[in-house]
């Protein structure tokens, strides 16, 4: 994968995903007030306004600085000495995006879409009540992030070195 356009789109799309969730876990997770992820952040449960991040919101905060690392490690020459580290890194990074999304969605985590929610945010019982919120706590542009990421990192696992690109 020395170079080749594999390592390229792999790191376009890890950059993208891991800006994605800086900017999720950082609007969202009470830095901009009531606003993103339902103003709930994307705490343990309740509302947590202003005050901070929940464990969740850390966690993608955490894995957004990781994967936007690692996607611009694989734009230099350094990239070489992840030798095929990096396609189960990036399989790694979108299984756990993307359980934080399902537990975001079954309302574990305190809900984690980003367009924020009435009274209370996403998936929760205030406001408008839970049937008109239910399985509304997925942030389809992760999940979409997420998956692209996991194709991208089957694809970089599976490949051989000498493929040359696409």
């Amino acid at each position: 994968m020395n170079g080749s356009t594999t390592r390229q789109y792999g790191a376009a799309i890890a950059v993208a995903s891991g800006a994605y969730s800086l900017l999720s876990a950082g609007i969202g997770g009470g830095t901009a007030g009531t606003g993103g992820m339902g103003g709930g952040g994307m705490g343990t449960g309740g509302m947590m306004g202003s005050t901070g991040l929940g464990i969740a919101g850390w966690l993608m905060l955490a894995i957004g600085v990781v994967v936007v690392v690692h996607g611009v490690v694989l734009l230099t020459p350094a990239a070489d000495r992840l030798g095929t580290a990096s396609g189960p890194l990036m399989i790694a990074y979108s299984l756990v995006m993307l359980l934080l999304q399902a537990l975001g969605a079954a309302g574990v985590t305190g809900g984690m879409g980003t367009t924020g929610g009435m009274n209370g945010g996403m998936g929760t019982t205030s406001g408008m009540g839970s049937t008109a919120t239910a399985g509304m706590g997925w942030d389809l542009g992760m999940v979409a992030l997420a998956a692209l990421m996991l194709f991208s990192g089957i694809v970089m696992t599976t490949r051989d070195g000498d493929d040359g690109g696409m």
